[in-house]
């Protein structure tokens, strides 16, 4: 096996004894300092869920062009259902892929902030019942993870293991489901475009054996191909935001395969409730003599404000959807 480019942690160090849990938090500051991903083994997730959602992911990408049309996301003004092929764009330019958007089951808030329009309720296909049965357990098992690595940040930069528990509020989470078909173009092919990730934390679950998840490293762009039984994971732009940017968030993106070849990949984003802030982590002093300010960049501010983060994410990345539900908000400065 070729040697990764990210540095692999296991999360099962946290139950081997306080010196085994002090390695991997030390790892973990170093891994999220130095390159903002890494891989994330020992969660304890069974092979048989990983089974379970990657065949539920097969069954619907397989579904009927109308079926899945049905719960187009053009009929959600919260930005959830499937997304056909070509429906999203990243930093303007068109994504080559599919895929379902599932946030956390709720009711619309009709009042508030902009972003309280985020909130509602998922479509879900009902050619497929078995979809949400599924993705409901692969979301309590991945918050329990995140939480847990959360807490593990937080003691490695100098706070109380509750820190982000404290300011998390009810968390926001999105799973997609995305499928990137193959292209038979010369050129490698916009799977989804450079981007940071605009929350927390995020956990990557890839179908086995399928590359095209590249990371920026030095200002060169390495592959970081899956690692079986292990998750691959990033910091998003509030973590960088939360410590004067001693954790960095990292540009990545995703190149087409090459058909007939398809990839399956399932992020699940972790976050903070939308009308919460991140305040600054008040960082050790030798942790704080590195932290290097906020990355700035004019075109893509990073708001302290969680839902102000999320809805520039969603009006930007679904222009459809935002012209339909959201004209109002639409040329708004970001």
């Amino acid at each position: 096996m070729a040697e990764l480019s990210l540095p692999i942690l296991d999360l099962s160090q946290l139950d081997q004894g306080p010196d085994a849990a002090a390695r991997f938090r030390d790892d973990l500051r170093a891994a999220t300092h130095d390159v903002g991903f890494f891989y994330l083994a020992g969660t304890g997730i069974s092979p048989a869920l990983e089974a379970r959602l990657h065949k539920a992911a097969l069954d619907f990408f397989a579904l009927p062009e109308a079926d899945k049309l049905a719960i187009e996301n053009v009929h959600s003004p919260h930005f959830r259902g499937y997304t056909r092929i070509g429906g999203e764009r990243t930093q303007g330019e068109i994504d080559w892929r599919e895929q379902i958007d599932i946030g956390p089951e709720r009711q619309p808030v009709e009042h508030g902030p902009a972003f309280n329009r985020l909130i509602g309720p998922n479509l879900w296909p009902a050619a497929q019942p078995d979809l949400r049965e599924v993705v409901s357990e692969w979301h309590e098992t991945l918050s329990d993870v995140a939480r847990r690595l959360l807490r593990a940040w937080a003691e490695a930069l100098g706070a109380e293991a509750s820190y982000f528990d404290e300011h998390f509020g009810e968390p926001s989470t999105l799973i997609k489901i995305v499928r990137y078909p193959g292209t038979h173009e010369p050129e490698p092919q916009q799977g989804v475009g450079a981007h940071k990730d605009s929350g927390v934390l995020t956990l990557l679950w890839v179908e086995p054996g399928k590359g095209g998840l590249q990371v920026e490293r030095d200002g060169e762009w390495v592959d970081a191909p899956p690692v079986p039984g292990a998750f691959v994971v990033n910091i998003g732009e509030l973590l960088e935001y939360a410590t004067g940017g001693y954790l960095k968030a990292t540009n990545h993106r995703v190149v087409s395969p090459r058909a007939p070849h398809e990839r399956i990949s399932i992020p699940f984003f972790f976050n903070p409730a939308l009308d919460k802030r991140l305040p600054l982590i008040d960082l050790p002093a030798d942790l704080a003599a590195e932290a290097t300010g906020v990355t700035q960049d004019p075109s893509n501010p990073i708001h302290a404000l969680y839902g102000e983060n999320a809805l520039k994410s969603r009006l930007r990345a679904h222009p459809d959807v935002a012209a339909i539900h959201h004209a109002d908000l639409v040329g708004a400065p970001a």
